[in-house]
């Protein structure tokens, strides 16, 4: 890095647990990875915002023309960030930024977040105002909503900021609660891209948030982190796809505070079968699983030394985590590559991950 240039760090996050449960107001668990987004740059004094990226090409904005761009455009994520810091009056002027990283894009390792945080981390050092790292989360959270169309939750921002190097991060999303929570040192984390990119604007995930919403309201609560699995069962007149989308919540949010207690017990067995439920309730009960992910998921629990696995993120695509013991991870990562090519055609990047601290 050249002398005088200001640079920030985020990582990208597997979430472990807690699928779709954020923006029902539920628990999630998920770790920071040792893969991220670096932003490095310095200020400009033309009243120019420029962000340059080498996969992705150059953007220049005068200040005076700040704007969502074309839907999809991948700036839309910075410039949110700058628009939101703006309105916590973070006095951001004209700035050049070179954006690298090496985290996938699309594979639902949460590159978007893990932008969107390094962008507010360089611009608050470069424009320098004190925010509570909430505060940021937050204010990424907005940009995404607003300048970019997904309706995500909170937790692949709290994850990126909060996380920390062989921990987990559970994180509930109502009271704003988050513990770091030791991670079993003889277990490992893998990571497989299944080859089909998700494009979560597009509509499914905003879809389900709407779904898990009205079966909300169809249970007479507020978010359906307030309903147990025994107020479902009691509930025979629920239609069949309302009753499934609240299941899968319902059940996620039960899973993560199980594998808390399992993690503080350093019971990676039973962390395991939480993570195979878990891929099993998705692809039956919120069908945002895809038939790649699901070859993924079955080829890794077929693999002496996999403790379970399933898909992480939104899903509608992008990757899955594996759990298994460490002194495996690197035969079993390039066998179920191996085998995932020969059963699919697909050559996907698999890889180990390091639970790693957060962004800086």
């Amino acid at each position: 890095m050249a002398a005088g240039k200001t640079a920030a760090f985020a990582p990208g996050r597997v979430e472990l647990l807690g699928n779709h449960t954020d923006y029902n107001q539920g628990v999630v668990l998920g770790a920071a990875i040792d893969r991220g987004i670096n932003v490095t740059g310095d200020r400009r004094d033309d009243g120019i915002l420029q962000i340059r990226s080498p996969d992705f090409g150059k953007v220049e904005i005068p200040f005076s023309e700040l704007r969502p761009l074309p839907e999809g455009h991948w700036a839309n994520h910075a410039l949110g960030v700058v628009r939101e810091l703006i309105h916590l009056g973070v006095p951001v002027n004209g700035f050049h930024a070179e954006v690298t990283g090496d985290i996938p894009i699309g594979a639902g390792l949460s590159s978007s977040a893990a932008f969107e945080l390094a962008i507010a981390l360089f611009l608050l050092k470069l424009f320098p105002r004190k925010l509570a790292p909430l505060e940021i989360a937050k204010a990424c959270q907005r940009a995404e909503h607003r300048y970019v169309g997904v309706q995500s939750g909170l937790l692949d921002q709290v994850i990126a900021l909060f996380g920390r190097a062989n921990h987990a991060v559970f994180f509930d999303c109502r009271r704003e609660e988050i513990l770091t929570v030791p991670f079993p040192p003889g277990l490992a984390l893998i990571v497989a891209e299944s080859g089909k990119a998700r494009a979560l604007a597009r509509g499914e995930y905003n879809l389900r948030k709407e779904e898990t919403h009205a079966a909300a309201r169809a249970l007479g609560v507020s978010a359906l982190r307030d309903v147990t699995p025994a107020d479902l069962a009691r509930r025979s007149d629920l239609p069949d796809l309302v009753r499934r989308r609240a299941v899968h919540v319902v059940g996620e949010n039960e899973r993560v505070w199980w594998a808390v207690k399992l993690l503080e017990a350093g019971d990676g067995i039973g962390l395991g079968k939480l993570m195979n439920e878990s891929h099993e309730s998705s692809r039956q009960n919120f069908e945002n699983s895809t038939p790649e992910l699901d070859l993924l998921v079955s080829i890794a629990q077929k693999l002496p030394g996999v403790l379970g696995a399933r898909l992480t993120g939104a899903g509608f695509g992008g990757a899955t985590v594996t759990l298994c013991e460490c002194k495996r991870a690197q035969e079993i990562a390039v066998e179920l590559s191996k085998r995932y090519a020969a059963e699919s055609g697909i050559t996907a990047r698999v890889f180990v991950c390091r639970i790693a601290d957060g962004a800086s």
